[in-house]
């Protein structure tokens, strides 16, 4: 979190923007805020699936993170359908579901029911892909800084990848791929130079960063002759990812064409064509209605399909099975949390005006990003109607914080006041993925709505599981 511990000096109380907009209306769209399945009864409250969302509140208690599950199939089933057409006539594509934007054993399930294989950056991710009963062959290991533990454990589940992130990693695959008895079939995440996305923390692809071996320097190339001459290692393809929250589609072309030269030029110096290439993702959704609309499934696979089309054809290369991995775009639009509104309080502003300050019982605990990157959210009244003028208002949480703030500005009824239910929509990647015991509130439920009903998927925290961990 940037800013001070205690307080975020970044959004001084000086004049609110001029008439936030409210949140969009649910229409049954797959491009806006809310899921697919969510609708407005006739007396104004929310519905996720056919469920009101008041008696969701009275039977499991809120905050809550509201997944719709048809939704979240619907989306997996999209991007894979939508992949394997527009690669049907090249090599081929594989969609990774990203474990890190939320993991489930049921989630895990259920995305590689509807065709996606799972990428997880740490033993827990990949400890839960398996429970859930998914192939090692479609798993995928990420990570900067993999320990032993968690490499061995890939080896023996058999997954399909190892994404490398250094050379000191492949020096580690290798020695462990070599004590198990076992060949690594190993990945190179590239530095391409090419970065994309809503902010500098989640822009992962310039140089001066934490992640991947760099093409510039030769980092990349060097990988690759030290992965050619470990016998233990397999060279199966070569990774990229330029970032996060990506409406605009034109720097994959770049980031592709770089690692398509890369690998044409491995194949004339070696004689090894590499046969995988990962495109990365990061593709963005909207988080309140007014970025603009986020580009589909088909937009996106019709969109790369092209560039390593013409790519190869320039490189006189064959194509090579393509990999993306779609990010928050496939969970982040299928969930909502849902809080109760505690104290409403109007806050006079330096140079005038007035801005309303509502409180709900979680905050940056169960929504870090707000707090972290600064992220936009939207919220809407979702327990009733009200035909009250709209004013500005922030939501905030519960925290000893002043930047515990989950939507910075946002038009709300003026009589919004305690008991009410709010809905922030948006919040299946990185909210519970991210959440945390900040003064040790415990940590919401994520309840799936779907055919079965409504039933918790990942279990809320008590009071008692924290005291559990207190060994005093």
């Amino acid at each position: 979190m940037s800013g001070t511990e205690h307080g975020d000096a970044r959004e001084p109380l000086s004049g609110p923007p001029e008439s936030p907009p409210a949140a969009p209306e649910p229409d049954g769209s797959t491009t806006g805020v809310w899921s697919s399945g969510v609708s407005r009864s006739a007396d104004g409250a929310l519905r996720v699936g056919g469920h009101d969302l008041r008696t969701v509140a009275a039977e499991h208690g809120t905050p809550a993170y509201v997944l719709d599950e048809p939704d979240l199939r619907a989306r997996a089933r999209g991007y894979a359908q939508a992949f394997g057409s527009a690669f049907a006539d090249l090599a081929g594509a594989d969609v990774y579901y990203a474990g890190k934007a939320f993991l489930s054993v049921a989630v895990a399930r259920w995305v590689h029911e509807e065709g996606l294989r799972i990428d997880t950056s740490t033993g827990g991710e990949l400890a839960v892909a398996l429970r859930a009963g998914v192939p090692g062959a479609h798993l995928g290991l990420h990570g900067n800084n993999k320990s032993a533990s968690e490499v061995r454990t890939a080896l023996e589940a058999g997954v399909g990848r190892i994404v490398v992130d250094s050379l000191a990693e492949v020096e580690l695959v290798a020695s462990v791929a070599a004590e198990t008895g076992l060949r690594a079939p190993v990945m190179l995440r590239v530095t391409t130079g090419v970065h994309a996305g809503g902010h500098e923390f989640i822009a992962t692809a310039h140089e001066d960063q934490k992640f991947g071996l760099s093409l510039a320097s030769g980092a990349a190339r060097e990988a690759v002759d030290a992965v050619l001459a470990a016998p233990a290692l397999e060279l199966v393809g070569l990774h990229s990812h330029i970032g996060s929250q990506i409406l605009d589609l034109g720097g994959f072309e770049v980031a592709a064409r770089a690692l398509l030269r890369l690998r044409a030029e491995v194949a004339a110096t070696t004689g090894v064509l590499v046969p995988e290439v990962d495109l990365g993702g990061g593709y963005g959704v909207a988080y309140t209605g007014t970025e603009g609309t986020p580009p589909t499934a088909p937009q996106v696979a019709a969109a790369l399909a092209d560039v390593v089309a013409r790519a190869c054809a320039d490189l006189g290369t064959p194509a090579p099975r393509i990999s993306v991995e779609p990010g928050r775009s496939i969970v982040g639009p299928t969930t909502l949390t849902l809080y109760t509104v505690g104290t409403v309080k109007p806050v006079e502003l330096d140079g005038g005006g007035q801005r309303l300050y509502v409180s709900v019982d979680g905050g940056m605990s169960d929504n870090l990003r707000p707090a972290l990157y600064g992220a936009t959210y939207t919220a809407a009244l979702a327990s009733r109607r009200s035909a009250a003028r709209p004013v500005t208002a922030r939501v905030v949480g519960k925290h000893c914080e002043s930047g515990d703030i989950v939507v910075h500005d946002v038009a709300l009824p003026a009589d919004v006041r305690a008991g009410d239910l709010l809905a922030v929509p948006v919040t299946g990647a990185y909210g519970r993925s991210m959440a945390s015991n900040y003064n040790l509130v415990p940590r919401p439920p994520v309840l799936a709505v779907g055919p079965a009903g409504v039933r918790a998927i990942v279990r809320g925290e008590t009071v008692a599981d924290l005291l559990a961990l207190d060994l005093g």
